[in-house]
């Protein structure tokens, strides 16, 4: 047995223990035992760990087979539908806007963290917060299984026009359009047969989840080889071999495993540092601009005759952050926006 080996790796041993202890105690608290995950990096960071690339490449499998097995089950109709592309669009544009004012208004407030925040740099936070997490809202939409339901379909709807508008901004923020390779990306519509009988063909068991990590992971790869998101790539993958009883099997079948590799993301969002004081003053400001957010989704899916508990249920899915609002903000300092602090 290789010592050294062991020793190398134990701190990754560490972490996945730490994320047991603490998924556990949420869970016997009727509490999601992601919140106990992201608990454990909170408090791993507070002893002074630090997340490694193992854990990032983890954390980043999980979201890749979280995306693809969401476009397994997708219906396309869906997306077309008004109370998605056209809701997702109207509260983007009111959300910038009235979270840009009320961002710049803090400026003026005296409170230290806000302070000397230019229009521009209170466009740039608005447009990072009206995001909404694709990992969080799903995984809470499984644990209550509820990805079925109507109100889970609007809000993965929603959720993927988001993920569309994401791409629009990184290609347009980075002045790279992608490759004229991608154009190639359009033969997988005329291979989605052969790509099923290549589902078909493997069966049950190992084989059949060997072929959705092969598909999942080649479509990122294809997709991030010509200058486009490699999540967008296993998302639409996925889209494309949906509508068939065999897909839907392949999402049940990588299920454990997404699960398990998720775990590696929600410790890594922890692991970007314990609370502070401060930290804990903007989480309020947060907290309530949250709620405008979802009140925002609530009063937009009624306007286009959705009932009220199917407006509500899909509003509360969405009444989240997404990890893609750290992306803006980075781009926004590297491209010299806004100032580092």
């Amino acid at each position: 047995m290789d010592l050294s080996l062991i020793a190398l790796h134990f701190s990754d041993i560490y972490w996945v223990l730490i994320a047991l202890v603490f998924g556990l105690a949420a869970s016997s608290i009727s509490l999601p035992p992601m919140i106990g995950y992201l608990t454990a990096g909170f408090v791993l960071s507070a002893m002074g760990l630090h997340s490694d690339e193992t854990l990032k490449a983890v954390a980043d499998i999980g979201v890749t087979l979280l995306l693809f097995s969401i476009g397994l089950k997708l219906n396309v109709r869906d997306l077309l539908r008004a109370e998605i592309w056209a809701v997702s669009v109207v509260h983007m544009l009111i959300t910038i806007v009235v979270f840009g004012v009320l961002v710049f208004a803090l400026s003026f407030s005296g409170l230290q963290d806000f302070a000397g925040l230019s229009v521009f740099d209170s466009v740039i936070i608005a447009f990072a917060l009206s995001f909404s997490s694709t990992v969080f809202a799903v995984k809470i939409l499984e644990e209550k299984a509820e990805m079925s339901s109507l109100h889970g379909k609007i809000a993965i709807g929603i959720l993927i026009m988001q993920d569309l508008f994401a791409v629009i901004f990184l290609t347009v923020s980075s002045g790279k359009v992608p490759s004229y390779w991608a154009l190639l990306l359009l033969l997988l519509i005329p291979a989605r047969p052969y790509l099923l009988a290549l589902i078909r063909r493997a069966g049950h068991g190992e084989l059949l989840i060997l072929c959705g990590m092969i598909l999942a992971f080649g479509g990122a790869l294809l997709f991030e080889l010509v200058g486009i998101k490699a999540d967008l790539g296993a998302l639409l993958v996925g889209v494309l071999l949906s509508g068939n009883k065999k897909s839907e099997k392949l999402a049940k079948s990588l299920l454990a495993f997404k699960e398990i590799f998720l775990v590696a993301f929600f410790l890594s969002i922890g692991f970007n540092g314990a609370p502070t004081l401060a930290a804990f003053g903007i989480a309020v400001v947060l907290a309530v601009l949250m709620v405008g957010k979802s009140v925002l989704f609530y009063h937009l899916l009624t306007f286009f005759k959705l009932r009220a508990r199917t407006s509500f249920l899909s509003s509360l899915a969405l009444s989240n952050y997404s990890e893609f609002g750290l992306i803006v903000g980075a781009i926004g300092v590297s491209n010299g926006w806004m100032n580092n602090e």
